[in-house]
């Protein structure tokens, strides 16, 4: 009988974030992962200032540092005819407030996690097994006592555990049979991710949203390729890809006409990532001995980008609120209740403002009606000041959480 104190399912940045702040907290944890490495593509690459702080808290600032990224230090919107920007947010205004890394790192997930998985091979009570799909809860009578898994090559086994977190993202398998009451909010757009050639002299560092008659795309300048997030009405992945990869080509240099000349670098609609767009929330994140974090407890839209930084963040509230309950032995229901307590705050925030953005911005511009927000543009340009706020909002958020005492070292240099 396989047992450990906490099992936490799904390698993702909270579950790999929090594996290794209950490791250093001298809690035994095993983390699951069903994939055999990170590599996958557009899985939320945004790393925010509250998590740079984070990472400098639990000594691993050098080792990101040395990771290759770009950085986002504005967000612009097209203003005319399309072919000049306006500012409307500067991460850089947020040093005025303290903090310490004004902007956003844009870095390969999987970079991420194999740092923190790095780290996390230097603690005695952390386990990372791969390929190890859960596929089921173990059950005392209501309590959640552990899980079914599945490896690679079809071997299956159980797992028991004091506490079990589902951290298992928007499709958990955990959340779907707790029988959890979630509310979904109405979303009117997917979206579809692809990446295009970035030329030497194109030296921006800001996120640039790009709105046309029925058309809306977001511009992320990466190290060496932009990436590009396209939005559509929700359903029409199948109609897109209909349509074929010339009419694709055709839409986005129509909407961003500066990459006309190179859309011939996108070979098929293969490269083109579909994302089902889900915005809901848990009623209860708990059961007995199962809690969900994350996307698991609260899928977020893309707009902002900040559902990475979200679920980090609950990894971190998670660790401080249980860690002793955890190492004592004794979690009870209203520790688990906490954690919700503590994040529901900026969970309403942040899916509140994405509803607004929704309506407001995206689904007008999809049914050919809205344009950019030119009113705010308006207000920060006279008001330059005013920029902070929505760097703010993106970059830091509600409730910002800190590392806990006992996970905090001291940055070890990179050598080389």
């Amino acid at each position: 009988m396989e047992r450990t104190t906490c099992c936490v399912v799904g390698g993702g940045p909270a579950g790999m974030m929090l594996g290794l702040l209950l490791a250093r907290a001298g809690v035994e944890v095993t983390v699951l992962e069903k994939h055999g490495d990170f590599l996958r593509d557009f899985r939320g690459d945004t790393v925010h200032p509250t998590t740079l702080q984070l990472l400098d808290d639990l000594g691993l600032g050098p080792r990101f540092a040395a990771l290759p990224q770009s950085r986002i230090t504005q967000v612009q919107i097209p203003v005319g005819d399309g072919r000049n920007y306006g500012t409307v947010g500067e991460f850089s205004r947020l040093a005025r407030l303290g903090v310490r890394h004004p902007y956003i790192a844009m870095v390969p997930q999987w970079d991420l996690l194999d740092l923190l998985a790095d780290a996390g091979r230097a603690e005695p009570t952390l386990t990372v097994r791969m390929d190890t799909e859960v596929t089921g809860a173990l059950h005392d009578g209501l309590r959640v006592v552990g899980v079914r898994y599945r490896t690679a090559d079809g071997t299956e086994g159980e797992l028991r555990a004091d506490l079990t977190v589902a951290c298992d993202g928007r499709h958990s398998v955990l959340r779907a049979a707790s029988g959890l009451p979630m509310t979904e909010y109405e979303v009117p757009i997917d979206t579809w991710w692809f990446r295009l050639p970035r030329h030497a002299h194109e030296t921006s560092e800001a996120l640039t949203p790009r709105i046309g008659k029925g058309r809306f795309a977001v511009v992320i300048p990466r190290e060496g390729y932009f990436q590009i997030a396209y939005l559509g009405r929700k359903g029409t992945d199948a109609e897109l890809r209909a349509r074929g990869l010339d009419a694709f080509r055709a839409d986005v240099a129509e909407l961003i006409p500066q990459f006309a000349d190179r859309m011939d670098a996108l070979e098929s609609m293969d490269e083109v990532k579909h994302l089902d767009v889900r915005l809901n929330r848990l009623r209860r994140w708990n059961i007995d001995g199962l809690l969900c974090i994350g996307d698991a407890a609260h899928a977020m839209s893309p707009i902002g980008g900040v559902g990475i930084n979200l679920a980090v963040q609950d990894a971190v509230a998670t660790a401080t609120l249980l860690a002793a309950p955890l190492a004592r032995g004794s979690v009870s229901a209203d520790d688990l209740a906490g954690v919700r307590r503590r994040r529901l705050l900026p969970t309403l925030v942040v899916q509140g403002l994405q509803r607004l953005m929704h309506r407001a911005v995206a689904a007008p511009a999809l049914a050919g009606e809205g344009g950019p927000p030119t009113t705010i543009l308006r207000l920060t340009t006279r008001f330059p000041a005013l920029r902070i706020v929505p760097a703010y909002i993106v970059g830091v958020g509600v409730r910002p959480e800190r590392a806990p005492g006992f996970a905090r070292r001291e940055p070890v240099p990179v050598s080389g």
